[in-house]
């Protein structure tokens, strides 16, 4: 009975010697890392946090025999403090994947921090598509959107049914300023003209210098490049200077549905938007709005439904593997396809884009809506492969191997 006993815990010990070589720690954790109080709180924020815990429940809190964790924090949309929050996280709390992040400088500065320490960085709120260009990181996966997504889809569209002269409305940050350049090349291409852009503070609550500057351009669209709370303020002083009412058309480059909730159908209707989402795709995607709505009393964003696919393909690697390793994770999540309530047949590129359909989208009136949340009518659904920059053209060395 003593040598059985003493051979049992040898071989314990030597399995749980193997375990925690190939899952640091003993456990998986994640940071998500977001905006709590800003401009972005309502699209990310605790939002993003509760999507991450939906995912971490669907496994039973549990991946490869160990306990999985979930820890966040405020970004404030300060690069520096962001990169602070990385650097603590990765050196004593032994975090092992980032995500959400949104505010493109934060995300950028967060990538490199996490490509130095080999750790999985999966960004659902940052926008960005310089972080899957050089910067590119062989642990990053760029779920959600892109500027150059977005500036295809409305590009596009907007020539057709909007109109051929544009006047930008610009939050002044890497997000706003690569929406409106990649926007712009879109537009031109098409044949509209640019007439002027005016760029403002993240987070301002006064437009009025901005919306009139816009209405005194005479461009037949507004294109408001800038998100959230922004957004909002934008569309609320449009309104009082009367841009609509004058013939100008609205183009919200990135709305949620907070914002659209904040506004009303009344206000909103009419206006197009790209998503990345389609809450009434299939029976997953309605299922999982039922859920978040039922948790959180709010229809999750495409920022909130990418942060519960992002973590829940990251933790279906770690499963396969046995492993947490971030390059070897995240390699092993570009060899598998996305299928779950965010998309079908999503693929994670080299360069870290995840590619998936997106759906150009416009808001219903009052009496086209059947109830809450019920705000959006799908336009068009557009191939992943179609809106999404090509693997070739971003100048990220992964690419070429």
């Amino acid at each position: 009975m003593r040598t059985v006993l003493a051979t049992t815990a040898c071989a314990l010990a030597l399995a749980a010697g193997t375990a925690d070589a190939e899952i640091s720690d003993g456990k998986v954790k994640i940071a998500v890392l977001t905006d709590m109080s800003g401009a972005y709180a309502d699209a990310s924020g605790m939002g993003s946090v509760e999507a991450a815990r939906i995912a971490v429940e669907e496994f039973g809190g549990t991946v490869a025999g160990v306990p999985i964790e979930i820890i966040f924090a405020d970004h404030q949309n300060k690069p520096d403090v962001g990169a602070a929050l990385a650097n603590r996280w990765i050196d004593t709390e032994q975090v092992d994947a980032i995500a959400d992040v949104p505010t493109s400088s934060v995300a950028l500065a967060v990538q490199d921090i996490t490509r130095q320490k080999n750790r999985a960085f999966l960004i659902s709120g940052a926008g960005a598509e310089q972080l899957t260009g050089a910067p590119c990181s062989p642990t990053t996966a760029q779920w959600t959107y892109d500027t150059y997504a977005l500036a295809q889809g409305m590009g596009k569209y907007g020539v057709e049914t909007i109109g051929d002269t544009w006047f930008f409305v610009t939050v002044d940050y890497a997000f706003g300023q690569a929406l409106e350049a990649s926007l712009s090349k879109v537009l031109v291409e098409n044949g509209a003209t640019i007439v002027g852009s005016v760029r403002h503070p993240l987070g301002s609550t006064d437009f009025s210098s901005f919306v009139l500057q816009a209405q005194s351009s005479g461009a037949k669209a507004i294109a408001l490049a800038n998100a959230s709370g922004d957004t909002v303020n934008a569309i609320k002083s449009a309104q009082e200077f009367g841009l609509p009412q004058g013939g100008q058309t609205l183009a919200s480059l990135l709305m949620f549905p907070s914002d659209i909730r904040s506004l009303g159908l009344d206000a909103a209707q009419g206006l197009a938007m790209i998503d990345g989402w389609n809450p009434d795709r299939d029976e997953d995607s309605r299922a999982f709005a039922k859920t978040y709505i039922a948790r959180t009393g709010n229809l999750p964003s495409m920022i909130q439904a990418g942060v519960y696919s992002a973590v829940r393909h990251y933790l279906k690697a770690i499963e396969a593997l046995g492993a947490d390793d971030a390059t070897a994770v995240v390699a092993r999540m570009r060899e598998t396809p996305v299928n779950d309530a965010f998309t079908k047949g999503g693929v994670l590129r080299a360069d870290g884009r995840m590619v998936h359909d997106m759906y150009l989208m416009q808001v219903k009136s009052p009496a086209e809506s059947s109830g809450d949340w019920d705000f959006y009518k799908v336009l068009a659904t557009i191939p992943g492969d179609e809106v999404y920059r090509p693997l070739d053209a971003g100048g990220c060395p992964l690419a070429r191997n």
